[in-house]
């Protein structure tokens, strides 16, 4: 249903959001202020043991600097505990002692029909469960006593036993006054115009039943006891309560295990049913499974709505091969930050019970510690181990790599992707045949540039000027980002002025992108001066990344480092350094997308476009090569910290 604004507005002002989030984390004493409304903690939403998930009352708000989520009282209810929207709404009402307003009739009706379907289904769960303890339920719990199942947990699962009958189930609901139409609601028979008498869906079969986020019985899966049943497992059809695509099996106790007390670092999904269940008994709590089909988007949500970066198991098989084949597809263009995934392969022909048995929960940890990255899975897949390969064949890798690359639907996963990948090609073909290989971007086509300007490209020139950039792993920090992060760290009263901006920035460098989340907390917090500022970062091993910084800035605008730089000074530069850091990756992700597009056009052979595209690639360009000069000719400001005027400035 829909609520008014105003409803909404009055719960969330009335209920401040630490209460709501109290209730399933620990405050964290030292860097939590609550007379300032102000609170820290580790992050409910994934795995870590450093407090960087805050939230603030004043603001209603909580933001974890880790993996980036946020949102407000019922975006966290909704993706913590898988409530609905209605039911968040019905919890913040409840702790603000506010009568929620009258709903819909239509909606009331649709939700009375959930309860009563959701209430057969327990009455369906609970016969099963008596039949397995019935001289009929005989062969299988052998069944189950012979894959080593414990009588406490096929309890925790609730395992029952459909009896080898085409009407027990039917006449027992009856029995219950539950009426047909209920019965069939649920999935419990098969029924349709051309049958004339409904029979029971499940006979002769163990069964699991299958709970909603809120462990409410939806649904069941069937095993055949016979070896000639048509099919080995059988689901319950898609109904009111149950939507195949969008469950995992055992997602809430998994959910549980990730926030408890033992805090289980991902969640695993395995292939069925059996496996989830003997890896819980192992003592392995953190695993689901899809039911019975591929991996979905929407399983594949639930996921990542438990941990950053769950691991797939699959059988070491071509068919488990090809399940992750599929998997990858499914994620690929769903991937944003601290959203991925791993894989691990069991051994061929054994699956998670063979490997619990014969070697204990050890054997099947030690399965996960040999993970690999997707984008690992996917290099490997597409490059294959031919290291000699023709430059046809090379040509034919990188272009299939791309067409997969291109499928990321984030624009800077999917340049970090590009990079990564165009890397591995370089390293695996650079001992190839000479002239071969996939030399790093950037790193061909200078020439006609390079007649135009004298022999040097604007970041050429830049680099023989005395604010050159210098190189960290993996990627250059241009002077610009030096100088953005120097005036944020000696004055970080700038980054609470303009905090939401300063969230918001990405850089390329690997050490940067670790540096930045830990200042993002630290800065964020009220006593953060500039002494302590870099203590608490120094002694989170970023010193020697602060003294490269205070390096390099000092050794070409060295009033900015010095003691008595003026605030107002100091916040002239940072505005200028942030709107040029800006612009620069605005341009850049303009470049890559006008370069994709021409190489697009140049394989269909579509002059037309092309003659669109290359005068508007040639504008960034310049808009770039502006840019760049720009940067090279700022020697920074100072008038009020003591240097005579400003040199060279631009606005």
């Amino acid at each position: 249903m829909r609520f008014p604004p105003s409803f909404l507005d009055e719960i969330r002002d009335r209920v401040p959001i630490s209460s709501v989030i109290g209730q399933r984390v620990s405050w964290d004493r030292k860097k939590t202020n609550a007379g300032r409304g102000d609170y820290w903690a580790c992050c409910p939403f994934h795995g870590e043991k450093t407090p960087s998930f805050h939230c603030e009352d004043r603001k209603g708000r909580y933001h974890c600097f880790g993996c980036g989520v946020s949102g407000d009282h019922f975006r966290f209810l909704t993706d913590l505990d898988s409530m609905s929207f209605p039911e968040a709404v019905q919890r913040i009402a409840d702790m603000a002692g506010v009568p929620m307003p009258a709903m819909d009739p239509q909606a009331e009706k649709r939700e009375e029909k959930r309860r009563t379907l959701i209430d057969v289904m327990e009455l369906a769960a609970a016969f099963f469960q008596d039949r397995l303890q019935a001289s009929d339920g005989a062969k299988a719990r052998a069944y189950l006593r012979e894959r080593g199942l414990s009588a406490r947990t096929i309890d925790t699962f609730r395992l029952g036993y459909a009896p080898e009958s085409r009407n027990a189930l039917k006449e027992f609901l009856a029995a219950k006054g539950v009426e047909r139409q209920e019965i069939e609601a649920c999935g419990l028979v098969v029924h349709g115009p051309d049958i004339a008498v409904s029979y029971d869906r499940f006979r002769d079969r163990i069964m699991f039943p299958i709970l909603s986020s809120r462990e409410k019985v939806i649904a069941f899966g069937g095993r055949a006891m016979r070896p000639d049943a048509l099919a080995k497992y059988l689901n319950s059809n898609e109904t009111e309560l149950f939507h195949k695509g969008n469950v995992l099996f055992n997602f809430a106790r998994a959910r549980r295990a990730l926030s408890g007390a033992d805090g289980a670092g991902t969640v695993i999904a395995v292939e069925g049913y059996m496996d989830v269940i003997a890896l819980h008994q192992a003592g392995i709590e953190n695993a689901v499974a899809p039911l019975g089909t591929a991996l979905t988007e929407n399983q594949l949500q639930l996921l990542w709505r438990m941990t950053s970066e769950p691991v797939l198991c699959f059988d070491g098989d071509s068919a488990g091969q090809r399940a992750a084949d599929r998997a990858a597809g499914v994620a690929l263009p769903l991937l944003k930050p601290g959203h991925s995934l791993k894989f691990a392969y069991l051994p061929e022909g054994k699956d998670p019970d063979d490997l619990v048995r014969e070697g204990g929960r050890q054997a099947f940890e030690q399965i996960m510690r040999q993970a690999r990255p997707l984008a690992d899975t996917v290099f490997e897949r597409e490059a294959g181990q031919d290291d000699n390969a023709t430059p046809e064949r090379r040509a034919a890798i990188e272009a299939r790599i791309n067409t997969l690359v291109q499928t990321i639907g984030d624009e800077n996963v999917r340049r970090h992707y590009q990079q990564d990948f165009r890397n591995r090609l370089y390293q695996r073909f650079r001992g190839g045949p000479r002239g071969g290989g996939f030399p790093p971007k950037g790193a061909r086509g200078r020439g006609l540039e390079a007649q135009r300007t004298g022999g040097f490209s604007p970041s050429e020139r830049l680099s023989r000027s005395p604010l050159a950039s210098f190189r960290l792993a993996g990627a250059t920090l241009t002077f610009r980002e030096c100088q953005l992060v120097f005036c944020l760290l000696t004055h970080p009263e700038l980054a609470r002025e303009d905090f939401d901006s300063i969230a918001a920035l990405s850089f390329d460098a690997a050490e940067m992108r670790a540096f930045w989340p830990a200042f993002l907390a630290e800065a964020s917090r009220p006593d953060a001066g500039r002494e302590r500022l870099r203590q608490r970062l120094e002694d989170a091993g970023f010193g020697a990344l602060i003294n490269q910084l205070k390096n390099h800035v000092s050794r070409n605008v060295s009033w900015i480092a010095g003691p008595d730089a003026a605030l107002e000074d100091v916040r002239e530069v940072y505005r200028q350094a942030l709107s040029l850091h800006n612009r620069a990756r605005s341009l850049a992700r303009q470049k890559a997308e006008i370069e994709r597009e021409i190489g697009e056009a140049t394989e269909e052979g579509n002059l037309e476009l092309l003659e669109e595209l290359m005068p508007a690639l040639i504008t960034v360009q310049n808009e770039i090569s502006r840019i760049d000069n720009q940067e090279a000719e700022i020697e920074g400001f100072g008038l009020m910290s003591g240097r005579g005027g400003r040199s060279g400035a631009t606005g």
